[in-house]
This record gives structure tokens, C-alpha cells and sequence, in this order.
């Protein structure tokens, strides 16, 4: 800094090499550490003296108006007037370490922070130079050894020696901040790594021998790689510690029992704890209890437990509490309870620990209302249930899908002053998000940011999930948005749920754009990313897009996931072109990929759908040489397709060998086998085999019964099918409209057609939604029986309900008309098709064209040809 300069502080004259302390004036605040550089270069006492006492007079004189605006005192003016025989040793004036040290003694950290001198030499202090400094505060004022220590690292990014930071470990010991020095030495050691031991150990040996408290930082030191999970580490410090005759704490050898619990290696240190005599706490037998229960089993615990009990100091609550948890977790919550009872027996109150443990485990056997009944022990032995206690009873009705009684909880909990805390709420609304109340969910995930909660990637992606399944992905999306506003970025399960959302409602593009924003991101899709994208195409109908992508994963390796090669086989399988769907399974094989179950099934339900059964049979025979066991759904295909070709011997033969293989046949199968006996003209065996099923555990659906009230309809045994129809409503089987179809039809066609008006106008009343078929087969009944007023009556009663009507429905009337040759109404028909924007086709114009002629209305003919010429189906 040159002489021209005004600002105030200690610094150097550059032209006469004469140390200069520079005060404005008023001095509103004494800049103290360029007094401090002075003071470091008077090392006699007379000279400090004055210029201590200057120091001390100049705001009075300056507030006074007896000063100049700017004082520069010559220091060296002052040393003049030192004796000639006086020894005086100067610092170097240019040496950092003595001017940060000296102004830090003198003044203290928190008045030379802001100094402009002292912001400029700190950034030139290198690691040894710091070492020195805070060596030297650590003996004096080991208070501003740890702040200057903390302000190098946090405001300027000083990367610390060992040796400063053992310095600082020493002056945390010394002072007995075990919290803070816990702390501490655990970023040391996690900074270090693994195998950082011996250079640590070596350093506080040569350097730190000697020191105060030298034996609680090796023992801290000890706990932290415990405590980071560097175990060869921690034991490589205790044997040194052990060779010092240092005494290792009860804390860290407890830390490393937990960590060694799983091994052998546990009952070792469990000796030297024995052999140096360190206090064994209730945790170090409850960490080898524990161990036991990992290592050996439940029984070995139990005898150490008992063991304990027969001791001096007898078992704690902890070590009931450890083996009472195992217990719990494994499901013996019977056995959990009697160790309960076993612990007033010895005198032991239980804790809210004891009392938690046992209404968890009830919970999670579903034994709820004896957890509420433990609960209430719990306050008559005047143990209060905490947050924790609740949110366990909030989970076990969450697990029985009872959010009423969830919510009863909370009451309570209320009433009794404790606020939900994040695990509740998280509770909450994973329990509504479950049971399909996503409206509650989302006014909890509301109240839970009102209440200052942040909710976690988890918790939205729950969230972002339910609103998906319920076919709300918008909202879902802008979820997502509210999500990355507040910070919390969007990991691959989140990515994955909305792409899959979208992908099922057909969304592939927006889909892709979320594909390509999770690379952007850096975040790699996984499989569930890439099924559902190409699940997706494949669903929309685009195979040949479907089969552009499955290629593009082809290129990046990706197609080691035999689930896409099933999504692609089993889109052309629909497609019917088997061909490609047999391709695609020897490219398989070529890449040595392991077929599934599924790539199979799919191979013969496309070889059973083309009518190739050889193959399919085969196919049957190549899954058991792959090592793999055929599903329920593999022989049902195989033999609905043998019943579809009457080879009904082949389909029982497949059903005698699923159940040689152990197979339990499905509903669906009994379904098919219904169907199969109904040919075979066996009824009542078909209707003792819904019988099986209930006794067998097994509930036939909706296309069970369907299956069997068509055959009855068709032996023309309505009073049977309606009672099958009766009996699916006494099983809490509600009736789909093709059931009411199947009966309609039935009647129409094998019945009498009044019954089936009646029923119709009967489903009507009761308002029961019905399909656009019930009215178009008695139309189509109607038609044929030639009541054409009837048949328009229901046709109009159609419009009316608001089915859209299509051509086939219009040419399904019309057809019929023309067969019995009733023109007239065939016309009706035509021309209300007309005027309704439907237009012919050409087969519907010809079959009519064809009915004129045979009747000879000539005039029609010419009309209608007329029509046709508009319409562009003939020629001129």
C-alpha cells in the first residue's frame, strides 16, 4: 500500500519502509488489529506503554476537535526514544503468522474479521503457516483457535492440514464439547476414507503424544470410523489405543459391537470390553442379544437374556425390548408378549419403547383391537402414548384399509396435545392414496405444506401415482411442476409413473418428451420407462412405430428384458401375424436371452388363434425343456382351443395333466371346461363344477355364469338361467349387461319374444344400464317375426337412450325387411337412415336394389339407381 493512501490500518510505508498506523477521525470504530501489527513490533515495555496509552487518548482528543481528520504515527519515532542499551528484537514486519497472531490476541477474532490488513494476508497463509497460528491460539485462547480454524474453512475454503485439524480435536477435548468434537472428527474421518487409519494414527502419535486429552480424541476418533462403517479402520485404532494403554469408552465400544453384531468378530471385542473393565451399559447387551438373534437364532438369545437375569446387575428394559422387537418382526407377537409379562416378573416397568414394540407387531398382524387394548394399559400404568404410538395405530387401520378409524386416531391424538408430525401425514396419505381417495390425500398434502412439512420424492411420487391410476395425469403433471418448484427434483420412479401414465392414456408423445427430459437430467430410464413407451405404441395400433422403437433399444443394448421382446410378440400375436411373433422369439434365442412363461403363452395363444394346435402342443412340450413350469393360463389356452375344434378328449387330457403338474386350475379354466361339458350335453355336471369352485376357495366371475346361462338359454331351460341369474346376485355378483344380452338373446331366439319385451321394459324400470346390443337383437327379432311396428318402436326407443347409430345397425333392420319383402318398411328405414347423415353402402343398396326387382317395384329400382349414381357406386 503506498504513502498516498487513506486507508485506515496498519501497513507500510513503500517508499520509506517506516511502518505507519493509520485512524480516521471521528474513529468511529478503532480499527484494532493494524494496532496490534504495531504492538508486534515493540517488544519493549515502554513503548507499548505509550503507544497503548496514545491509542487510548486519541477518540477523547479527536472528539474534542484537538486532532487532525487523519493521524499517522511513525512507529519507529516512537522506538527512538527507547535506551541505546536496551535489547529490542523486532518481528519482521512482512511475517503474516506474528501479525495474525499477535492482532488475534490482542483483540480477538470477531474485531479483526472485518480489518482490511487482515483480509489481505489470510488469503496468502498457506497450510504450515496456518498450523502455527492455530497451534499457538490453541494454548491461550482455544476459543479463537476453533473460530479462525471454522472462518478459514467456511469463508475462505481452506483446505486444513491433519495437523490443525488434531489441533482443533484437542481444544474440543479439553474443553469437553464431546457433541461438537463427535462431529467433528466424523467429517474428518469421512473426508479421509477408508484405510486413512494409519497415517491418522501415526499423526497423533509422533505429534499429539504429550497433549491433554490426547486419550478422548483417539477414543473419538475410534467411534467415528465406527460410526462411518469403516470397521478395519476402528479396530486398527483400538489395537494402538490398547498398546498406549488408553482406555476406549463404553460409547465406542458399543458402536462397534452394533457394527460387528452379524459376525464372529463381535465376541471378541465383547472379551476385551470384559478384560479392560469397561462398564457394560444395558445397550451392550441389548446389541448382543440382538446378535444373537442375527448370528445364531432366537434361542441362543433367549439363554444370554436369562443369563443377564442370574447376574449382579440383572436384565434392562432395553434387552427386553431388543429380543421382544425380534420377536415382533418374525411374527411370534404371542411370545413378544409373554418375554412383556416376564418383565414386571423381574421387577422392570415397561417404557414407551416396550409398549410401541408390542402394539407394532399386533398391528401388523392385524390383531388391531388388541393393540387399542395395549394402548390403554399403557396410560394405566401411567406411560403416556406418544406421536410414535399413534402413528403405529394410524398404519395398522391404514393396513387393514380403515381410514375412519385412522382418523379417530388422530383425534385422540389431538385431544390429547400432540401434533401429527411428517410420519403421520405420510401415513395418511399413503393409506387414502391406497384405498382410492385421492381427494383426501391431496387436502392432507395441502394441510401438510400449510403446516410447514415438506413432502419428500416418496410421498409425491404416492401421490403422482394415484392421481394416474385414476386417470388424472394432468393433474398428475402439473404435481410434478409443484413438486420441482419447491425444490425436490424428480428421481426415475417419478419419471417412470407419469410415463407410464400418460402411456395409458395413449399420451405417447408427451410420454416421450418426459423420456427425453429424464436424459437431459441425467437420469437413465430403466426397463418400466421403456415398456411403457413401447406399450404404448404398441396399444395405440402403430406396430410398425412400436417396432422403430423396439429397434432404436435395440442399437443401445437395451433389449436384454425379455418383457419387451413379449410386449412386441404379443402385438403382432393380436395382429394375427404370428409369423413375425415367431421371429422375434428365435432372435431370442440367438442373443441367448432366457425366455419366460409369458413368451410362451403368447406363442400359443397365436398359434391356437391361427388354428395351428400342432404347434401349439409343441410349444407345450419346448417350455418344460427350457426348465420352466406352464401356467393356469397355458393350458386354458390350449384347451378353449380344443373345445373351439370339438376335440374334447384332447381338452380333458390337458386337464388330467395340470393336475398332475400341480397346476390349480383358474375360474377362467373351470369356465372353459363348462363350456366343454355343456357339448358333451353334461349340464348339471357343469353346474356341480361352480359348486367345486366355491368349495375350492375359488369365485367364478361374470363370464363363469355368462358361459352358463347361455347353455341353459340354449338347452331352452330359461327357468334355470334365471336362477343362475338369481344366485350371482345372492353372491354379491353383479350382472353385466352381457348377461342381460345372453338372457334377451336366448329368448328371442329359443323363447318366446313377449318374454323378451317383458324383460326388457322390466330392466328398464329398475334402471339397469343395458348396451345398444339388447335393443338391436330384439330389433333384429322383431324384424324377422315381421312386427315392423315393434321393431321401429324399439328403434326410436335406441335413438332415445342416445346410442350412436351406426350403418350396421341400419343395415341389420334393412336386411331382415328384404327378406320377407316388406319394401315399405325397408324404405322407412332407408330414408331415416338418410336423413340422419348415415349413408348406404353399396352392399346395403344392392340387397335392396335386388329385393325391388324381385317384387317388381320398377319405380323404386329407378329411385334407388338414381341414389346409388350419387353416391358413386355405378358407372355411366
Amino acid at each position: 500500500m503506498g504513502t498516498n493512501s487513506m486507508n485506515h490500518g496498519f501497513y507500510y510505508d513503500n517508499q520509506t519502509e517506516t511502518p505507519r498506523l493509520v485512524i480516521p477521525n471521528p474513529p468511529a470504530k478503532l480499527k484494532l488489529f493494524s494496532v496490534a501489527a504495531a504492538a508486534a513490533c515493540c517488544c519493549c515495555c515502554c513503548c507499548c506503554c505509550l503507544l497503548l496509552l496514545l491509542l487510548l487518548l486519541l477518540p477523547a482528543a479527536s472528539s474534542l476537535g484537538l486532532l487532525p481528520c487523519l493521524w499517522v504515527i511513525d512507529i519507529f519515532d516512537i522506538q527512538s526514544a527507547k535506551l541505546d542499551d536496551e535489547s529490542t528484537v523486532f518481528p519482521n514486519p512482512r511475517n503474516a503468522v506474528s501479525e495474525v497472531i499477535a492482532g488475534l490476541r490482542m483483540f480477538g477474532l470477531g474485531n479483526c474479521v472485518g480489518d482490511h490488513r487482515f483480509k489481505t494476508i489470510i488469503p496468502t497463509l498457506n497450510q504450515p503457516q496456518v498450523d502455527l497460528i492455530i497451534e499457538s491460539l490453541s494454548t491461550e485462547n482455544p476459543e479463537s483457535a476453533f473460530g479462525f480454524f471454522n472462518l478459514l474453512r467456511n469463508e475462505y475454503a481452506f483446505r486444513h492440514s491433519r495437523v490443525s485439524e488434531f489441533i482443533v480435536a484437542h481444544v474440543l477435548a479439553g474443553r469437553r464439547l464431546f457433541k461438537e468434537l463427535r462431529l467433528f472428527v466424523k467429517q474428518m474421518v469421512d473426508q479421509e476414507g477408508p484405510g486413512s487409519a494409519h497415517l491418522l494414527c501415526e499423526l497423533l502419535l509422533h505429534r499429539f503424544r504429550d497433549w491433554d486429552s490426547s486419550g478422548v480424541v483417539w477414543d473419538m476418533l475410534a467411534f467415528a470410523y465406527s460410526r462411518s462403517e469403516m470397521i478395519h479402520d476402528a479396530l486398527s485404532v483400538l489395537a494402538r489405543m490398547k498398546d498406549l494403554n488408553l482406555n476406549v469408552s463404553t460409547p465406542t465400544y458399543n458402536c462397534l459391537l452394533h457394527n460387528l453384531r452379524h459376525t464372529d468378530i463381535m465376541w471378541s471385542v465383547y472379551d476385551e470390553i470384559k478384560d479392560s473393565g469397561t462398564h457394560q451399559s444395558d445397550h451392550t447387551f441389548a446389541i448382543l442379544i440382538d446378535g444373537l438373534c442375527e448370528q445364531s437364532g432366537l434361542q441362543d438369545a433367549v439363554s444370554f437374556l436369562m443369563g443377564v437375569e442370574r447376574g449382579d446387575s440383572g436384565p434392562s428394559v432395553v434387552s427386553f425390548n431388543t429380543i421382544m422387537s425380534r420377536f415382533c418382526k418374525l411374527g411370534f407377537v404371542d411370545i413378544a408378549k409373554s418375554f412383556f409379562c416376564m418383565m414386571f416378573k423381574c421387577g422392570l416397568l415397561p417404557d414407551s419403547y416396550s409398549y410401541n414394540i408390542l402394539i407394532h407387531g399386533l398391528c401388523i398382524a392385524g390383531s388391531l383391537e388388541e393393540a387399542l387394548e395395549f394402548t390403554k394399559d399403557m396410560e394405566r400404568h401411567g406411560v403416556q402414548p406418544d406421536t410414535v404410538t399413534y402413528n403405529i395405530l394410524c398404519k395398522g387401520f391404514h393396513l387393514l384399509g380403515l381410514m375412519s378409524g385412522a382418523r379417530e386416531v388422530i383425534q385422540k391424538m389431538l385431544i390429547k396435545g400432540l401434533n401429527p408430525d411428517h410420519v403421520t401425514y405420510t401415513i395418511l396419505i399413503c393409506g387414502h392414496c391406497h384405498t382410492g381417495n385421492i381427494e383426501e390425500a391431496l387436502k392432507l398434502q395441502k394441510e401438510m405444506l400449510s403446516r410447514g412439512f415438506q413432502l419428500s420424492v416418496i410421498l409425491y411420487s404416492v401421490l403422482l401415482s394415484s392421481l394416474c391410476k385414476s386417470g388424472r395425469v394432468e393433474e398428475a403433471l402439473r404435481l410434478l411442476y409443484e413438486m420441482e418448484a419447491v425444490g425436490l427434483q424428480p428421481d426415475l420412479i417419478t419419471y417412470s409413473i407419469l410415463i407410464h401414465g400418460l402411456c395409458k392414456q395413449g399420451d405417447v408423445q408427451r410420454a416421450s418428451e418426459l423420456y427425453r427430459e429424464m436424459y437431459m437430467k441425467r437420469i437413465i430410464p430403466n426397463y418400466f420407462a421403456h415398456r411403457s413407451i413401447l406399450l404404448g405404441l404398441r396399444e395405440k395400433g402403430d406396430i410398425s412405430e412400436a417396432r422403430k422403437y423396439f429397434e432404436n433399444l435395440l442399437t443401445r443394448d437395451v433389449t436384454k428384458d425379455i418383457v419387451l421382446y413379449n410386449i412386441m410378440m404379443d402385438g403382432y400375436v393380436k395382429l394375427g401375424n404370428i409369423v413375425e411373433s415367431t421371429r422375434l422369439y428365435r432372435q431370442i434365442l440367438e442373443k441367448g436371452i432366457n425366455p419366460s412363461i409369458v413368451t410362451f403363452n403368447t406363442l400359443i395363444y397365436g398359434f391356437c388363434k391361427t388354428g395351428k394346435l400342432v404347434e401349439a402342443h409343441k410349444m407345450l412340450d419346448t417350455i418344460k425343456l427350457h426348465g420352466l413350469l406352464p401356467s393356469p393360463f397355458t393350458y386354458t389356452t390350449l384347451m378353449n382351443a380344443n373345445i373351439e375344434r370339438g376335440n374334447i378328449h384332447s381338452m380333458l387330457k390337458l386337464l388330467e395333466e395340470m393336475e398332475e403338474n400341480a397346476v390349480q386350475p383358474t375360474h377362467v379354466s373351470y369356465t372353459v371346461v363348462i363350456k366343454a361339458l355343456f357339448k358333451l350335453g353334461k349340464l348339471q355336471e357343469a353346474v356341480h363344477l361352480v359348486e367345486d369352485m366355491y368349495a375350492k376357495g375359488l369365485t367364478p366371475d361374470q363370464i363363469t355364469y355368462n358361459t352358463l346361462i347361455k347353455c341353459f338359454c340354449r338347452a331352452r331351460d330359461f327357468l334355470k338361467a334365471f336362477q343362475l341369474h338369481n344366485e350371482m346376485l345372492v353372491h354379491n355378483l353383479e350382472p353385466t349387461p352381457v348377461t342381460y344380452n345372453v338372457l334377451i338373446n336366448g329368448l328371442c331366439v329359443y323363447g318366446e319374444l313377449m318374454d323378451a319385451d317383458r324383460l326388457l321394459v322390466s330392466l328398464c324400470d329398475c334402471n339397469i344400464n343395458l348396451t345398444k346390443v339388447a335393443y338391436t337383437t330384439l330389433i333384429k327379432a322383431h324384424c324377422a317375426k315381421g312386427d315392423v311396428h315393434r321393431a321401429v318402436g324399439l328403434f326410436h326407443q335406441m335413438v332415445k337412450k342416445g346410442f350412436e347409430i351406426s350403418i350396421r345397425d341400419y343395415s341389420a333392420v334393412i336386411n331382415r325387411l328384404c327378406k320377407r319383402c316388406l319394401i315399405t318398411d325397408a324404405k322407412y328405414f332407408f330414408c331415416m337412415m338418410l336423413s340422419n347423415g348415415i349413408c348406404p353402402d353399396q352392399e346395403l343398396c344392392e340387397v335392396m336394389l335386388n329385393t325391388f326387382r324381385r317384387v317388381g317395384d320398377l319405380n323404386s329400382v329407378a329411385e334407388l339407381l338414381a341414389e346409388m349414381f350419387k353416391l358413386g357406386f355405378l358407372r355411366e
